[in-house]
């Protein structure tokens, strides 16, 4: 992977801007990124497809 600035999004459930425990999320046009907003050095890199069947999956174990 290249390296480059990417920019991190975090759910608007997560609380104010100080608040550090969260998951981000970061969209280009090739990958997502998700990392910890407590490790922000490392993060994970999927496919757009299996990030959206993670959402998919986890919005169906919450109902």
């Amino acid at each position: 992977m290249v390296a480059r600035k990417l920019t991190w999004s975090k759910s608007s459930h997560s609380g104010s801007e100080s608040t550090s425990e969260c998951v981000e999320v970061a969209l280009t046009p090739q990958f997502t990124a998700v990392r910890d907003s407590k490790a922000p050095t490392g993060n994970l890199t999927l496919s757009h497809h299996a990030w959206a069947a993670f959402l998919t999956a986890l919005s169906a174990a919450e109902r």
